[in-house]
C-alpha cells in the first residue's frame, strides 16, 4: 500500500491555520487582541483580521516577516509554531 500524500493547502487554509495558531498563543498569553496589537506596534484592526486569516477582507493572511516575528516576540512564540506543514507550494509534484 503507498503512504497517503498530505494534501496541500490552499492559501486561505493556511492563512487560517495561522490566525488559530495566534489566537491560541494570544489567549495562553492572556493578552486581548488591542493589547497584541499594541505591543507588536500594529494597528488592532489588522491583528483581528490576522486572527481571522486574512490580510484585508477576502484576501488570505500575507503579512510581513517583521510583524511575524514581532509577534512571535510578544507571544512567545518561535515562528515555526505559528506556521503550519506543509506550507502551500512546498509539496514537489511527482
Amino acid at each position: 500500500m503507498a503512504p497517503q500524500r498530505r494534501r496541500e493547502p490552499t492559501w486561505e487554509e493556511f492563512g487560517r491555520e495561522i490566525g488559530i495558531r495566534l489566537q491560541r498563543a494570544r489567549e495562553r498569553a492572556g493578552l486581548s487582541q488591542e493589547r497584541t496589537a499594541h505591543l507588536a506596534g500594529i494597528a488592532s484592526y489588522t491583528y483581528q483580521k490576522f486572527e481571522k486569516g486574512e490580510s484585508r477582507p477576502g484576501s488570505p493572511l500575507n503579512p510581513r516577516l517583521s510583524t511575524l516575528l514581532a509577534l512571535c516576540r510578544v507571544l512567545d512564540v518561535r515562528l515555526e509554531d505559528l506556521l503550519p506543514e506543509p506550507a502551500p507550494g512546498a509539496i514537489p509534484e511527482r
